[in-house]
């Protein structure tokens, strides 16, 4: 996308130019000391080959590291808003990629020197001119040209000339800053292999980011449901019994703390970018879920199996989380209305089945017309490991879902 170049950007090309005028004095003194040495007999059509020769050569070596490329990307970035993504790890570079490099760093070093010197002798022009002038008049050389410069109202172009010089060396500049601008992408972008891999890694990304959403919702969604039906427990037992009134005021303590953890957990891979390592809930955990859902006044019936050694611990993690959910689903929909839980492994498959009478909304954790994220956590849970999932209502007023999963299909 093309873009203006303001005045800023002409200072900032001039200095870019520069810096490639600069860079070029090394590879120029080498390639002058080669050829002084080793052709220094030869005629001057072969000396010249031989310089030439010789200064490609440690541009093709001086281009091929990937950290030079990273430089000339952050420079021009930062000097010519060419806005160009930081280099990817190596992928096997092809043969147009060997030169593209070198090649930028030849352009920017031809366009360095020739802005520098046009825009010297242009700035120089611009000082002698009106310094002539003010001096009283002579005849001075300026480009190979002699030009009598009048004092007093004759000579008045003078400063005329002068700014005409000015305008010319920042049009130059504008120019330079065009030329590369318009080169970087094809010199300095990235490759096709490249973009697939930056793809591939935002993809990475975003998937992870919306995996930890998922734990999120989960974890914080049941502490949150679980909590509340526990603190309406606490507030009807406060007068009647107040030791179950306190055993559920230490649970929703002892919950809320649980998900205090959670959420700095998801918190600080989501700041640091990083894969998370703090360690996952499994079926062997389900006990203690099914005993802080009780602790709601809920009544659970469980049929649990005592043995997980043959479920892989993809699935154990993914069939906990889709329990939880399922039960916060029960809590928010049947507000302490009993609750059936099998989870079982049926051959070569994993099953989990949860059943609930249909409710209200006895403590408002639902509002009608909004549909949550729950069911749809569980079906994209049950689809990554090629599973089969169904919910829905059944005979005799009742809520089951139903998740089966394959025991070979973890990752």
């Amino acid at each position: 996308m093309s873009r203006s170049i303001g005045c800023a950007d002409t200072v900032r090309g001039w200095v870019y130019a520069l810096a490639g005028a600069a860079w070029s004095l090394p590879p120029v003194a080498v390639a002058l000391a080669v050829t002084a040495g080793v052709a220094r007999s030869w005629p001057a059509g072969l000396r010249w080959v031989c310089f030439g020769a010789v200064f490609a050569a440690l541009l093709a070596a001086g281009g091929r590291p990937r950290a030079v490329r990273a430089r000339c990307v952050r420079l021009a970035n930062r000097l010519l808003r060419t806005g160009l993504p930081a280099p990817a790890a190596p992928l096997g570079a092809g043969p147009r990629d060997l030169v593209r490099t070198p090649a930028w760093l030849a352009l920017h070093m031809a366009v360095g020197w020739a802005v520098v010197a046009v825009t010297g002798l242009l700035g120089m022009t611009a000082a002698v001119l009106p310094a002539v002038w003010l001096g009283g008049g002579e005849r001075i050389a300026l480009l190979g040209l002699s030009v009598r410069v009048a004092g007093g109202r004759q000579g008045g172009w003078a400063p005329l000339a002068a700014l005409g010089c000015l305008a010319a060396a920042a049009w130059l500049c504008a120019g330079a800053v065009a030329v590369l601008r318009w080169a970087a992408p094809a010199l300095l972008g990235p490759r096709p292999a490249e973009r697939l891999a930056a793809l591939e890694e935002r993809t990475r990304l975003l998937a992870g980011r919306n995996r930890l959403a998922q734990e999120l919702h989960d974890s914080i969604g049941h502490t949150l449901t679980a909590a509340t039906i526990q603190a309406a427990v606490a507030a009807e037992l406060m007068d009647r019994e107040p030791e179950a009134a306190r055993r559920a005021l230490s649970s929703i303590e002892e919950s809320s703390r649980s998900a205090m953890d959670d959420l700095d957990h998801v918190l600080g891979v989501l700041r640091e970018g990083k894969a998370p390592t703090a360690p996952q809930h499994t079926l062997g955990d389900l006990r203690a879920l099914l005993e802080r859902v009780r602790l709601t006044g809920t009544e659970v019936h469980a049929d649990l199996d005592d043995d997980w050694a043959r479920v892989p611990a993809a699935v154990s993690r993914e069939a906990y989380r889709i329990v939880q959910e399922g039960l916060t689903n029960a809590l928010r929909h049947a507000h302490r209305a009993p609750v059936t839980l099998r989870v079982a492994v049926t051959g070569d498959w994993l099953e989990a089945e949860i059943g609930n009478p249909m409710g209200g909304h006895a403590l408002g954790l639902t509002r009608p017309g909004r549909r949550g994220q729950g069911l749809t956590g569980i079906a994209e849970r049950v689809r990554l490991l090629r599973g089969e999932v169904s919910a829905g209502r059944v005979a005799g007023g009742r809520w089951r879902l139903v998740a089966r999963i394959p025991l070979r299909s973890a990752p």
